[in-house]
């Protein structure tokens, strides 16, 4: 990393996040530039608030909190007189902190700055997938096609309750006046949110990073196989993977690291191999090891976490050539694309990797040289700072 600039120049930020019962990539993404803005010289204060809380609370008590959180404005109040930050990041507000944080945040003068991790803001559920294929159905209209369909966890109440939230704050204009900056993870999301009706002039593209590990050791064994990393979910694509997984070579299987509600149905299939949810470094060690990670996604991914820690570990990406992906992922170059929900794409995919080795190796070598340059923490620093700059300015 480059030397901190002084103390002076790098203002104190206030991260906001509301943890996942499941940690994913959202909390890792929270976690990790908490720790580059710390280690350039930054005052990082933290208020969090996790899911689990939700266990201790009656229903109708939870529900209020999603809508206004005076627990959340309270401590906002505390942390923002007693501390005095110069900007406040928020990740993920659902359901517990609420957008109240907006608005305690701008009382206080502060400018606000949203990251757009998934698609709460423009789809219900969040994944924007219906009967297995992507849906834009409530992108820019009123969502009540996501409440007739029962889109989040199949229930109309429960799928009312997050588009009652989004529209109130909409009407109560708190996405259009109370945010300073949103950040998108893609051209791909920028577009979509645009679409949904936030303000185009506030959305900024700004995408994930990992530290550059070291160079590979010409000594390591050569790479075999294929992986798969994320949660077992349908939305994931597993059950594509597992009938593509079907039609290739005898003897070949796939590495799949994750755990979900999938696992069940997945432990018994001969071409997988569960390994279970890993610590981060045994995920790199796999990563350095295989030929290509696969990412067969049946949901639109604002920008899959998995697919920066592959290009930083010269792993070439399969993926499903739509949402973000293809601008991603450098057909070729960098990985291939094949049809979104279609297990042959798939599995001739896969089956070109396995076939073609040395073209899997240069497409590794082309996707960290693209991570170091675009996806490494230097250059999101750079990108993350101009943007505070821009704002306390």
């Amino acid at each position: 990393m480059s030397a901190s600039p002084s103390r002076k120049t790098c203002p104190a930020v206030l991260l906001v996040h509301n943890r996942y019962q499941q940690p994913g990539g959202e909390d890792a993404v929270v976690q990790s530039e908490a720790a580059l803005l710390e280690s350039r010289g930054h005052r990082v204060l933290r208020h969090e608030r996790h899911n689990d809380e939700l266990h201790g609370l009656p229903r109708w008590r939870g529900a209020a909190q999603a809508f206004w959180s005076t627990a959340t404005t309270r401590e906002l109040d505390r942390l923002i007189a007693g501390q005095g930050p110069d900007i406040v990041h928020v990740h993920n507000t659902w359901p517990l902190i609420s957008p109240s944080v907006f608005r305690a945040a701008r009382r206080h003068g502060l400018p606000v700055v949203l990251t757009l991790h998934n698609a709460r803001l423009v789809c219900p559920q969040a994944l924007m997938l219906r009967d297995g294929r992507p849906c834009t159905d409530c992108v820019g209209r009123l969502p009540w096609r996501g409440v007739v369909h029962r889109c989040y966890r199949d229930s109309a109440l429960e799928t009312a309750l997050v588009a009652g939230v989004t529209q109130l704050h909409r009407l109560l204009g708190t996405w259009a006046s109370q945010v300073s900056r949103y950040i998108a993870l893609s051209e791909f999301a920028r577009t979509l949110f645009i679409r949904g009706g936030l303000p185009a002039e506030r959305i900024v593209v700004k995408p994930h990073f990992v530290d550059s590990p070291p160079e590979p050791d010409p000594s390591e064994p050569a790479r075999r196989g294929l992986l798969f990393v994320g949660r077992l979910a349908e939305e994931k694509g597993l059950q594509l993977l597992a009938q593509a997984a079907d039609a290739l070579p005898a003897g070949e299987r796939i590495t799949v690291i994750g755990d979900g509600p999938l696992r069940t149905a997945l432990q018994s299939h001969p071409r997988l191999v569960l390994l279970g949810a890993l610590p981060a470094p045994d995920v790199q060690a796999h990563m350095r090891r295989a030929q290509a990670l696969v990412l067969p996604s049946l949901a639109f991914e604002m920008f899959p976490r998995t697919l920066v820690e592959a290009a930083a570990c010269a792993l070439p990406v399969l993926a499903a050539n739509h949402g973000p992906m293809p601008e991603l992922v450098q057909q070729a170059r960098t990985g291939l694309l094949f049809e979104p929900g279609d297990p042959a794409a798939l599995a001739a995919a896969m089956r070109r990797v396995l076939d073609s080795p040395e073209d899997a190796r240069l497409w590794g070598q082309a996707a960290r040289q693209h991570q170091r340059m675009h996806w490494s923490a230097d250059a999101n620093y750079r990108q993350l700072s101009q943007l505070y700059e821009d704002l306390l300015r």
